[in-house]
């Protein structure tokens, strides 16, 4: 007896559909095997299976068994098939009697007693079931409001392998999960830190703003102390809130490697990521037999933060460079190629020297030289805008009044950005994306200006990837003063934040 169902099995976050064939031979000595490249955790399911059928009260097969994972190419691992394989077996034996399995999809762990429980990657399945245009899907519950979050599609939670036989054989009502309003969630949110308890920096804060505005990468660079890890951190609380398909980006991200939190549907903020400076380059890139998502992907429309950068291994850095430039990172193995997405604002500190204190001296100088010198020049290109944030004089720390905060850079940075989905061509085209063709479309320079540029050039010995970056940047603080046409004054605002191309 052959029975058929379906599932789906993860290549990097993407989805893709998978058919569990299960087929019970009429002879032949009792055994079972797993095909189609499955995993451990796969190859022991059946036993999961077998011990959840009986303790359910239903029969399990003493014969010859065979269960096919297609697409045989795909690696197969976790415990997401235990719930299909057991629907395919009953399907086969007839306990099942009805084939309203057919407009579904199925996914779940079953422990030893029927019980489902929850697995990664299940807001991926509910894509996979509203682009093949299916009526629904059948989770654990602890997921179903994760599913529930992509819409159009009823999202059946379980709780138990008894009750999915029963709704399949229409004697036992499993009711869909209620729909969640994803727009209602992606609400502002209280800060954590607010600009305004940062006293001084007005001109670091500055910085901020525009690469907040135009979704550039910035590397401050300041003593111990001068306030680079506050900023850093106040950053995400300035940012324009998720758009819905954002939110689902992220939600997948997270969800394909369990870190979702329980009982969220969606992740509602943008992620800030800060990996410690002993990283590995899989931890920050992905990777593994199997390519998981590294800390550059779990930062997609969000916020990588290296801090005290010039400590993390040059190797590590060094990987850095792609994501950055493509907004993409694109891992190969022997047997695939799987492509995560990573377009993040890389946000970096570093002190001027390892001590953390700046030259005083002409040894110090050369501590502070050779200290920098950690951070290719490629690299270096990579990033927007150079920073220095000084120490903060004890006057101003005293002082009473409070400097920029938050919301008011919130709301110039949103204005930016709108102005940016207006013209660029929608919200996932900020400034910092734009290509030179676009940027010679969109801004444009007189005369004066690209004379000012040209001897930016010459005098700095940058490179035409800096030169990008002047002009993506100039274009970026023209938006955050309103002006339709970008000026000599942003240009030269932009030119003053190639601080370390100025230093070399």
């Amino acid at each position: 007896m052959l029975a058929q169902v379906h599932s789906f099995v993860l290549q990097g976050i993407d989805p893709v559909a998978c058919e569990i064939e299960v087929d019970i031979a009429d002879k032949g000595l009792p055994k079972t095997t797993i095909v189609g490249l499955p995993d451990a955790a796969v190859k022991e399911s059946i036993e999961r299976v077998r011990s959840a059928i009986t303790n359910s009260g239903f029969p399990f097969p003493m014969s010859r068994l065979l269960v096919n994972l297609a697409p045989a190419d795909i690696r197969k691992e976790g415990p997401i098939f235990d719930l299909p394989i057991a629907v395919g077996l009953l399907l086969a034996t007839n306990v099942i009697q009805t084939q309203k399995h057919k407009s579904l999809l199925f996914a779940g762990e079953l422990a030893l007693d029927g019980r489902i429980r929850p697995i990664n990657g299940v807001i991926n399945l509910a894509l996979l079931a509203k682009q093949l245009k299916l009526d629904g899907i059948v989770v654990p519950v602890d997921n179903a409001s994760e599913a529930a979050a992509v819409g159009e599609i009823d999202v059946y939670p379980a709780d138990s392998l008894a009750s999915v036989i029963g709704f399949l054989n229409e004697t036992y009502e499993l009711d869909p999960h209620h729909e969640i309003d994803v727009e209602r969630l992606l609400i502002e949110e209280q800060t954590a830190i607010d600009f305004a308890e940062i006293k001084g920096q007005e001109a670091a804060k500055r910085a901020m703003l525009i690469a907040a505005a135009g979704a550039h990468n910035i590397l401050m660079i300041g003593p111990a102390g001068s306030g680079k890890t506050m900023m850093a951190r106040a950053l995400a609380g300035v940012l324009p809130p998720l758009s819905r398909d954002e939110a689902l980006d992220v939600t997948r991200i997270y969800s394909s490697v369990g870190l979702v939190p329980k009982g969220q549907p969606i992740l509602t903020q943008r992620p800030v990521r800060t990996p410690h400076h002993t990283a590995s380059s899989v931890a920050m890139i992905g990777g593994g037999s199997i390519p998981k998502p590294g800390e550059v992907s779990l930062a997609h429309h969000g916020i990588l933060f290296l801090d005290e950068t010039p400590e993390f291994p040059r190797q590590v850095l060094e990987t850095l460079r792609q994501p950055l430039e493509d907004g993409k990172v694109t891992i190969a193995r022997s047997h695939s190629s799987i492509a995560f997405p990573s377009r993040f604002m890389l946000v970096a500190a570093m002190n001027p020297t390892p001590k953390g204190d700046k030259p005083t001296d002409e040894v110090s100088q050369r501590e502070m030289d050779r200290y920098m010198a950690k951070l290719s020049g490629p690299l270096i290109d990579r990033i927007d805008i150079h920073v220095e944030v000084p120490p903060v004089p004890f006057t101003q720390l005293s002082n009473q009044r409070d400097g920029t905060d938050s919301q008011t850079m919130r709301s110039n940075i949103v204005t930016a950005r709108q102005k940016q989905i207006k013209r660029n061509g929608g919200p996932l085209k900020p400034n910092s994306t734009l290509t030179g063709r676009e940027l010679n479309k969109l801004a444009p320079m007189d005369g004066p200006t690209t004379e000012l540029i040209r001897q930016a050039m010459n005098e700095l010995n940058l490179s035409a990837r800096a030169y990008d970056k002047i002009r993506r940047v100039s274009r970026t603080i023209a938006d955050v003063e309103g002006s339709e046409q970008v000026q000599m004054p942003h240009v030269a605002e932009a030119i003053q934040y190639r601080l370390l191309d100025r230093a070399r």
